[in-house]
């Protein structure tokens, strides 16, 4: 297997990030999901292992809140959209010039957000991820919202029982998951029209979390839609997506 190398890097607020790398060459930048982290969307399943086979340098940073990375009690170290922040921050740290971008799920999300905001990759994935999902964030947020509350109580059946395991095998810091759900995080989508790079929106074939990948790739002015096996919770663990990824990158 390809050597993880883990470094960490400050991001605009002085908030210590985790940033894994393996592989030389053409780098790409991975934001994993909500509640996720590098090592079980990217690393975990060989997608990293298969990008660097193919010459990329994976980037794969855990973002805020996240695994390796800090999970901030204070409410100011949660400003909306400080996931983009973050973005900005770690292609500035990196010295990232020419590069990719992909994200899955909320880090297709944040990705996106970036772009909006400035960042310039060559190529851009937007992994798990459908228009709906763009501008109704405390809509989706209250799902989440309730698992938190109730955390100690969801059992076998309820509907929030797999974010809540799936939280606790993550050992995710409940104070943080709260405060970053807090934090407002929308996409306009008249900002669609700034997203002119070449873009991939790659998605599980049962996979609707989000909303339809069909109308984001309709949305984005140079995209394509690819689908892959599976649905938002397992299509990251399918080595089609990881093909997907070195084909369209490359």
């Amino acid at each position: 297997m390809t050597e993880i190398h883990t470094s960490h890097l400050e991001s605009f607020d002085g908030t210590r990030l985790a940033v894994h790398q393996c592989g030389a060459g053409r780098p790409v930048l991975l934001l994993h999901g909500l509640y996720s982290s590098a090592r079980m969307n990217w690393i975990k399943f060989g997608h990293a292992e298969r990008l660097a086979a193919a010459g990329f340098r994976a980037i794969m940073p855990d973002q805020r809140g996240h695994a390796g990375s800090a999970a901030p009690h204070d409410p100011a170290k949660w400003p909306d959209g400080v996931l983009v922040h973050d973005a900005l921050a770690l292609v500035e740290a990196l010295g990232l010039d020419d590069y990719d971008l992909v994200g899955f799920s909320l880090g297709a999300r944040t990705a996106l957000g970036a772009v909006v905001e400035g960042l310039t990759p060559r190529r851009l994935v937007l992994a798990g991820m459908g228009l709906e999902s763009l501008d109704n964030w405390d809509d989706r947020m209250v799902f989440f919202l309730d698992a938190l509350d109730r955390f100690d109580e969801i059992g076998p059946g309820d509907p929030a029982s797999f974010v809540v395991a799936f939280m606790k095998t993550m050992k995710i810091d409940r104070t943080a998951a709260r405060l970053l759900l807090q934090s407002r995080f929308e996409i306009d989508r008249a900002d669609l029209a700034r997203v002119t790079m070449p873009t991939l929106v790659l998605c599980g074939e049962q996979d609707r979390d989000n909303g339809s990948p069909h109308a984001l790739a309709e949305a984005l002015p140079n995209a394509r839609l690819q689908l892959v096996p599976g649905g938002h919770m397992d299509s990251v663990t399918k080595p089609e997506l990881g093909a997907a990824l070195v084909d369209f990158l490359t």
